[in-house]
């Protein structure tokens, strides 16, 4: 399993912006989009193309473009809903699929309770959009819905993880998915998880802090 942690500058300082407690809801939702514009773009260098003709004013060429069938996003509910504007501005064609799942906040096990995917994902690629991978429970499940399904392979962009969650999911796919291809892409890898697992520094409740409650 490929995991990759952003190494650049902007993205630093936009992460940085985020986690202030002082940061707004409108210029939270702000920086996340632009925050997952910005992963994405490194998240798809993977994705499927194939070559096509193009005709250009002076001649015609060779190109490329993505390949049939186009991946699937999948956001997870709700935190999940605020990345979607900023990864559809990179793959506007691309198609959209839903799941809710929350944490019990007691147990930390996730809990689904809506599930917004086509039955048949064989031979796609899904691209799964969290902000948080902090226990990975929710990953995992969101893995499993997509791969239960047929999909080749799970694209995982999240701004903040925490260690315990990106070792879950590891050990996780090893285990139950080892044919398949998976990669998490985050924008910054923090300490650790709290006694009620949260990320820390972190930035708290990114579902609150986008919605304001």
């Amino acid at each position: 399993m490929e995991i990759t942690v952003a190494d650049h500058p902007l993205i630093a300082h936009k992460v940085t912006l985020l986690r202030d407690v002082n940061t707004s809801s409108s210029q939270f939702r702000q920086l996340v989009e632009e925050l997952v514009t910005l992963l994405t773009f490194e998240a798809t260098k993977s994705l499927a193309i194939e070559n096509v003709e193009v005709t250009t004013p002076l001649t015609t060429t060779t190109g490329v473009k993505l390949a049939k069938p186009t991946p699937l996003i999948i956001p997870i509910l709700r935190a999940g809903l605020g990345m979607l504007s900023g990864i559809t501005k990179l793959l506007p064609d691309a198609e959209v699929g839903f799941l809710g799942i929350k944490r019990n906040e007691e147990t930390l096990q996730p809990e689904t309770y809506a599930n917004r995917l086509p039955d048949d994902l064989s031979g796609r690629q899904a691209i799964l959009i969290d902000p948080m991978l902090a226990t990975g429970g929710t990953l995992n499940d969101s893995i499993d819905y997509a791969f239960e399904r047929g999909a080749k392979s799970a694209i995982c962009i999240c701004l903040l993880g925490a260690p315990e969650g990106v070792e879950a999911v590891r050990s996780h796919v090893i285990a139950r998915w080892p044919d398949r291809t998976v990669s998490i892409h985050l924008a910054a890898l923090d300490e650790k998880l709290n006694a009620i697992g949260y990320i820390v520094p972190g930035l708290g409740d990114a579902g609150d802090r986008l919605y304001g409650n």
